[in-house]
């Protein structure tokens, strides 16, 4: 992990204003959403991508049923609920 040497103070509102230098590094705009990770004595910040709730990719996402999934993981569902044996035809 790089540090940028750049100290910024906490607010009374637990605010903190990110530098233009990194948030034009992490490429964020104004509205962006940005992840908050905790490790051990660490916040890790990250711009926020929406991903596959399957695989975590963040490439080629579509919304189906209000799940984030990329379009080859509905592709391979898709192909499994073709091929797959309804319940009552187990017994």
């Amino acid at each position: 992990m790089k540090s940028l040497g750049t100290v910024r103070k906490v607010d009374e509102l637990g605010r903190i204003v990110l530098p233009i230098e990194t948030r034009r590094r992490l490429e964020l705009e104004a509205g962006d959403g940005v992840e908050i990770f905790v490790e051990k004595d660490r916040v890790i910040l990250k711009k926020y991508e929406p991903a596959c709730l399957f695989c975590g990719d963040a490439d080629d996402v579509l919304i189906y049923r209000d799940k984030r999934i990329c379009r080859k993981c509905l592709m391979e569902l898709k192909t499994e609920a073709d091929n797959a044996v309804p319940l009552e035809d187990m017994d």
